[in-house]
């Protein structure tokens, strides 16, 4: 049986639902399961339950600091060697990823999926199309943002989603395999002339000021967003590489039509 966690998030649904489309058998688990999901707690190592998973599907716990999803990780790990899991698929951060504030964590996860003796597979995710539109911030006179004329190498979730079923599907074909999972580059100005307006960059200085404001933040979440920008910024997200669309067999969904469809949602006044 496949076993997908963080069922009830967007890139784990995702992957459910390209698997049941597949006619491929799969469970989701979560903190909080739907009907017919299985309750999985990474935050109770004694009460999770593996029990006649073949494949697992670690969707990264990443949403808190590095030794707290490091111990999620590592609790699950253990738990699939314990209950008899033959493979574990995890969704990591592409291999350009490394200046991120937030790799630490994967590159930990990757090494305590490699070393678990279980059958494996990293996924190692471009970041998100839909994540790229959201950071544009939108003035009176069109986009801004810190990215600079920087370009990122962003992903539709959905085809990261359909990558995981790929190799959920048939996990012996991409044993010991890791993908480097990105997409074309786009940059900021690419969005906002899609969307026919302007758009103007700002500092990274008076970017992090405005993230360290925010009370809606999170401690660790400024760093994050702060290491995402000038990373674009300066040219160590833009690469590309063939893996995905190997993985898929078909083109890539259009990360830039994704990116603009986000911003253009969270314009003032959208509906």
């Amino acid at each position: 049986m496949i076993m997908v966690t963080g069922a009830n998030g967007q890139l784990a649904s995702l992957t459910l639902q390209d698997l049941a489309d597949r006619r491929v058998p799969a469970l989701g688990a979560s903190r909080t399961p739907a009907d017919g999901q299985r309750h999985l707690d990474f935050d109770d190592p004694a009460g999770l339950d593996l029990t006649g998973v073949s494949t697992l599907v670690l969707v990264s716990a990443g949403y808190a600091e590095d030794d707290r999803v490091i111990a999620r990780h590592r609790a699950l790990v253990d738990a699939a060697v314990r209950d008899g899991v033959a493979h574990v698929i995890y969704t990591s951060l592409t291999g350009a990823g490394d200046h991120l504030a937030f790799a630490l964590a994967h590159r930990a996860t990757e090494n305590l999926v490699r070393t678990s003796g279980l059958g494996w597979t990293i996924l190692r995710n471009g970041l998100y199309a839909e994540l790229f539109g959201a950071l544009l911030t939108w003035t009176p006179a069109g986009l801004e943002s810190a990215f600079g004329d920087g370009a990122l190498s962003a992903v539709a979730r959905t085809d990261l989603a359909a990558a995981a079923a790929v190799v959920a599907g048939h996990p012996a074909a991409h044993a010991g395999r890791t993908y480097d999972l990105v997409g074309d580059p786009i940059t900021a100005g690419d969005v906002a002339m899609r969307l026919d307006v302007v758009h103007r960059t700002i500092g990274l200085g008076e970017y992090r000021a405005r993230l360290l404001a925010d009370d809606t933040l999170l401690p660790f979440q400024p760093p994050m967003l702060a290491s995402i920008a000038t990373s674009v910024r300066h040219g160590f997200l833009g690469g590309s590489g063939p893996d995905l669309a190997r993985l898929l067999d078909r083109p890539l969904t259009d990360a830039l039509a994704v990116a603009a469809d986000t911003a253009a949602t969270m314009r003032p006044g959208a509906r």
